[in-house]
């Protein structure tokens, strides 16, 4: 009871935060180059060690507060309506239905942050500009994850053999929907807040405690290590006046979205047909 207690406090902390700055857009401060085409590799690398930072509390934070905690509740949620005859039977996550354990839930929502909300963190500052403004860019982006990649990765797979044993399928797809959409307006909110109060990186104390949440990726070392293989590569790229040039020109911003729309309208089909398939599970 305390874990699943716990973790509703948790969800609606996040909910709050959407509502509060969910209209936020992620903006630097004090960044003395700022407009040049050609910054010192230096300036490139602080840059994107400010980015990185912003990823990672807004991805880790959105995991923790829904993906993770919120995925826990639907799991309980979903073995509590599926009866008496799911209560037992081995997930393919090989936990117990209707078993609550503080480490396997901890387990979960620590897994949950660190991979799939880290990654949305990243994703979400890479196609940013690419979003409606304001709250519809969080809005937009919770929807493409949902269209996107709930089909493909989790929690939408049509494929997740827990899909006959909990349920029933309807209610499964309406919370995960929800969880989906919900994390990604959430990352949004964060890294607009976050973004506002991150200082460029620094020595001086107050800076670097500011930096602290990026010791969160020493648990996910291969993920710290493409952080900083990216990194390095946006330092050299930064180099080459013309590609940076072309990257902030309107006509790449125009290319970013009308991408994003044709890989949604690609993607929809799967969604529906996915949602269909777990819709009609264990009805």
């Amino acid at each position: 009871m305390v874990v699943m207690l716990t973790c509703g406090v948790l969800v609606l902390l996040g909910i709050a935060a959407v509502v509060r700055w969910g209209g936020l857009a992620v903006g630097r401060s004090e960044d003395p180059g700022e407009g040049d085409d050609s910054p010192p590799p230096g300036v490139v690398a602080s840059r994107y060690l400010w980015y990185v930072a912003v990823a990672v509390v807004s991805g880790i934070g959105s995991g923790l507060l829904v993906a993770g905690a919120g995925g826990r509740l639907a799991m309980r949620l979903l073995a509590a309506t599926a009866g008496d005859v799911a209560q037992g039977q081995e997930t393919e996550a090989e936990e117990i239905v209707g078993r609550i354990t503080t480490g396997g839930s901890i387990g979960f929502i620590v897994f949950t942050a660190l991979f799939f909300g880290l990654a949305t963190g990243a994703l979400y500052l890479l196609i940013m500009r690419w979003l409606p403004p304001g709250r519809l860019g969080g809005l937009a982006y919770g929807i493409l994850l949902l269209i996107i990649a709930a089909p493909r990765l989790d929690p939408l797979r049509a494929d997740n053999p827990d899909f006959g044993i909990v349920g029933p399928g309807w209610v499964a797809v309406l919370v995960f929907t929800a969880l989906v959409v919900v994390h990604g307006m959430l990352v949004a909110a964060l890294a607009g807040r976050y973004s506002r109060a991150l200082p460029p990186p620094s020595l001086r104390r107050r800076t670097l405690l500011a930096y602290a949440p990026l010791l969160l990726l020493v648990p996910a070392a291969p993920v710290a290590v493409i952080l900083a293989v990216v990194g390095l590569l946006a330092v050299g790229l930064s180099r080459a006046r013309p590609v940076v040039k072309t990257l902030r020109s309107h006509a790449a911003a125009v290319a970013g979205r009308i991408v994003l729309a044709v890989v949604t309208v690609v993607a929809l089909p799967g969604f529906v047909s996915a949602i269909l398939d777990i819709a009609t599970e264990h009805v």
